[in-house]
């Protein structure tokens, strides 16, 4: 990959610079405000329609990993990586229906805020610190990294220059624009980031033809076997592992992906934000359900042209999977859109930095400032976001250059959220369907799952030795076992619960659903009721399953 920097063309070059700086303008224009309020600028004065939503949720979610990695896994695993998005979609539903009336009656300004309502303010404190670190370390920490070394791939550019060059940027118009600011320049870089993988994927379906393959059959004879199956059995006798059980099965999607999923999309402050930013109740649900839309298209636009650079350039790529993306950029797009698609690229990054910024800020204000100094004046908790903000970044750019110690990005991403993802699942999801659940169950579940999730991340990163216990000696994949600390915390949160006092039914009004039906009852609003587009998102999501089981 060392001849990709020296092919950007000043045409490329000039087009980059441009989407940087014009980005930051617009961002600047769209978000500051002489006298800010902490509402309007950690919740865009609760104005955002359900197509900025959408959007923005989409945006925070796709970092520079998502495009570089979907395309790697693509190009390595086949389209059964493609469960990661489309299985967010039912997630997103969930968000939709189950999670955001209750976020938006409360009026909170943060996810611990919730979780102190519902359970006290011990839940708020614990969830706050978790938010803020996941932030730190892997939304920005780890996305700067993976994002600065594509770029130093691209240009040449030793990555640490990168790193600051990219978080400048990105936190002068965060820091004085705003939740607006993110969300207005979100809705940019989404149109850019699908136009770019748009075209990348239609270039390559356009070279199919000058190694033979004309149409369907040509090109799955040309993939390796199950590489264009979204579902995949849960043995594979030829996989490394006592159990010989497949990283990405049937069952480790199932019941793995949920747990990242509901923890990632329902509860975490960086996606919720935006929910809580709606204008009415019905923008934040519609806005989730059309992200759900929206996590269709990475599939055929992110995943697929990792299979379409296996057929077409397998002899130039190798065993260097990771080099998919930069190879197919390089072979396939012509000067200009080279450089509009590495524009997408830093959009990706960019969107997902921002977001991030953005909820830490709003974290450190609301649910540690404001309850350790009450009186605190709203000028003052904005100024504090922004000097939090500020901290943040820099903080995050001193870590990210440490990210070339990992052995697999995207295995830290999602193995690192181990520690805690399965707990906040059960404590939310539980939290909003049982009402009889208490503090005291929530607590133990969040305290059991970080015990036992640091003890999973010491044996299997490794943090001690260089042997993967469970992954390698075991063979269990690190999505099944989320679902396993699932069953434990939530087993702790019950018996826990029902061993204490029940909480009051006034303390509870408004934060859960009596009866879990509750949550699809009520009047209709016609077709664009939310539940209305959920059924027809299930609907498209079946039948996508059944067409590439």
């Amino acid at each position: 990959m060392s001849d990709v920097g020296a092919s950007i063309s000043t045409i490329d070059s000039v087009i980059i610079i441009a989407y940087l700086l014009g980005i930051m303008i617009i961002g600047i224009l769209a978000g500051y405000r002489k006298n800010t309020s902490s509402e309007q600028f950690f919740l865009g004065g609760r104005s955002l329609k359900w197509p900025i939503i959408g959007t923005g949720l989409f945006c925070a979610n796709i970092s520079t990993i998502h495009l570089v990695g979907l395309a790697s896994s693509g190009y390595k695993d086949g389209l059964v990586i493609g469960n990661f998005e489309w299985m967010a979609a039912f997630c997103l539903i969930l968000l939709g229906i189950v999670f955001a009336p209750f976020y938006f009656r409360s009026r909170i300004s943060t996810l611990p805020e919730y979780l102190e309502k519902r359970y006290g303010g011990g839940a708020r404190t614990f969830l706050a610190f978790i938010f803020v670190m996941s932030a730190l370390l892997v939304h920005i920490g780890i996305s700067l990294f993976a994002g600065a070394k594509v770029l130093e791939e691209f240009f040449g550019l030793p990555y640490v220059w990168s790193i600051v060059g990219i978080s400048v940027i990105t936190a002068i118009y965060t820091i004085i624009g705003g939740l607006k600011a993110v969300m207005i320049t979100d809705a940019i870089q989404a149109v850019l980031l699908l136009a770019g993988a748009a075209i990348l994927t239609l270039a390559g379906i356009k070279a199919l033809p000058t190694v033979g393959i004309h149409n369907w059959i040509d090109f799955k004879a040309a993939c390796r076997p199950d590489q264009l199956h979204m579902i995949q059995p849960i043995k594979d006798a030829a996989a490394p592992g006592s159990l010989g059980l497949r990283e990405f099965s049937w069952y480790s999607i199932l019941f793995g992906y949920p747990i990242l999923g509901i923890w990632y999309w329902c509860t975490d402050q960086t996606i919720v934000q935006k929910i809580l930013a709606a204008k009415t109740e019905k923008d934040g649900r519609d806005g989730a359900i059309f992200a759900g839309f929206l996590k269709i298209l990475p599939v055929f636009l992110m995943v697929l042209p990792g299979v379409i650079a296996y057929v077409l350039f397998k002899d130039k790529i190798g065993d260097d999977n990771d080099s998919t993306l930069m190879v197919m950029m390089t072979e396939l797009l012509p000067v200009g859109v080279r450089g509009l698609m590495a524009a997408g690229l830093l959009a990706a990054l960019m969107s997902t930095i921002e977001a991030a910024l953005n909820s830490t800020a709003t974290l450190t204000a609301e649910d540690i400032v404001k309850r350790l100094r009450p009186n605190t004046s709203d000028r003052q908790l904005v100024t504090i976001g922004r000097v939090t903000a500020g901290v943040v970044i820099v903080l995050a750019m001193l870590w990210s250059t440490q990210g070339d110690k990992f052995g697999s990005i995207f295995e830290a991403v999602n193995k690192i959220p181990m520690a805690f993802a399965p707990g906040i699942t059960t404590v939310f999801l539980w939290g909003v369907f049982w009402p009889r659940g208490n503090k005291q169950g929530a607590m133990a579940a969040l305290v059991t799952n970080v015990v036992l999730g640091f003890i999973y991340l010491a044996i299997d990163i490794p943090l001690i030795g260089d042997t993967q216990i469970i992954a390698q000696k075991l063979g269990i994949p690190f999505m099944q076992v989320g679902w396993y600390l699932f069953l434990i915390s939530s087993a702790v949160y019950f018996m826990v619960s029902l061993a204490t006092p029940a909480p009051a039914r006034e303390k509870i009004e408004g934060l859960c659903w009596t009866r879990p039906l509750d949550s699809l009852r009520g009047k209709m609003e016609g077709l664009t009721d939310p539940r209305v587009m959920a059924v027809v998102l299930v609907v498209i999501m079946i039948i996508l399953y059944a067409w590439l089981h």
